[in-house]
């Protein structure tokens, strides 16, 4: 198969395309046959020695995937050959997503939605199940609350805000001035120009902070938070930050993403439903994924993904 590798940490030049092993499925695996690899900011990380997930290179980077079953591991009764899968199988070990083929566990995957294509349902895994996981499982949104959405544009940020008005929430989020009207367009109630606006004075007695940014960030979030509210931190959150919210009574979750097919369900289930939409902002062939991770750095809305 071909695949994506690097020899060694560095710039978006030292990914390349090689021939590579075939992977095999182990029990309880299936085989993938790649359509589509989403590229998160994680990957970039990965790739510039920044976070060492994967080890010393040669490693292939890509976690998000969708793509149609090629084979079955043993033992494997969930899927058959031909089904249509996304997921974010295997993080954060090596899944090697950005490859023609890639294992992944059957309770790491699921059903592609059926109401869009191969690389829009590659870009939403990681974002989107950062997105539910810490408004849901972590944040615990409620029909009725105030959600204050960071960076309301980004990968996990527009699905966040979709999310969100999906369980009834009143949504506040950032942007920069060319991206208010998108995500308007997604239903956020309130938009803040975070260049113009500080969003300290702006906002108030919001239920839940979602913070992909960390470090001071979180702290000027308590801010407009009432007694008793939760911040999600996508980063580390300082001490004296939790020693000020706990004094409030507010809630600090520090999240990371885990694969979770039950949120992979329910997002499929809302793509589904008309309420949530991953916006991809170019797609870019598998040979060009060093051209893709430059484009990265440039903050485009919503997602970038590789096709095979």
């Amino acid at each position: 198969m071909r695949a994506v590798i690097q020899n060694a940490v560095g710039g978006p030049d030292v990914l390349f395309v090689a021939e590579q092993p075939d992977p095999s499925p182990k029990p309880g695996e299936v085989l993938v046959r790649v359509k589509a690899a989403g590229i998160n900011p994680v990957d970039g990380a990965v790739r510039g020695g920044f976070y060492p997930l994967l080890g010393e290179p040669p490693f292939t980077l890509g976690w998000d995937i969708s793509g149609t079953v090629a084979a079955l591991g043993a033992g494997v009764r969930e899927f058959k050959v031909g089904d249509d899968v996304f997921g974010m199988p295997h993080f954060p070990k090596q899944a090697g997503a950005y490859a023609e083929l890639a294992t992944a566990p059957v309770d790491e995957i699921a059903a592609k939605p059926a109401a869009i294509d191969h690389a829009r349902a590659a870009a939403l895994p990681l974002a989107g199940l950062t997105a539910w996981q810490g408004l849901v499982r972590h944040g615990g949104l409620q029909a009725g609350q105030r959600a204050l959405i960071h960076a309301g544009a980004g990968g996990v940020g527009h699905l966040a805000v979709q999310i969100a008005k999906a369980r009834g929430a009143y949504v506040i989020t950032t942007a920069s001035p060319d991206k208010t009207d998108f995500v308007r367009a997604i239903g956020a109630d309130e938009v803040i120009d975070y260049t113009r606006e500080d969003f300290t004075r702006k906002a108030g007695n919001v239920d839940l902070v979602l913070d992909p940014i960390g470090g001071d960030h979180a702290d000027q979030s308590l801010e407009v938070l009432r007694d008793g509210g939760v911040l999600v931190s996508l980063l580390n959150v300082h001490d004296a930050t939790r020693a000020k919210a706990g004094a409030r009574g507010i809630r600090v979750e520090r999240m990371s993403v885990v694969p979770d097919r039950d949120g992979l369900v329910e997002l499929a289930r809302l793509v589904d439903a008309g309420k949530l939409s991953p916006h991809v902002a170019k797609t870019f062939p598998l040979e060009q994924a060093g051209a893709a991770h430059a484009f990265l750095a440039t903050r485009p809305i919503g997602k970038i993904v590789l096709t095979v």
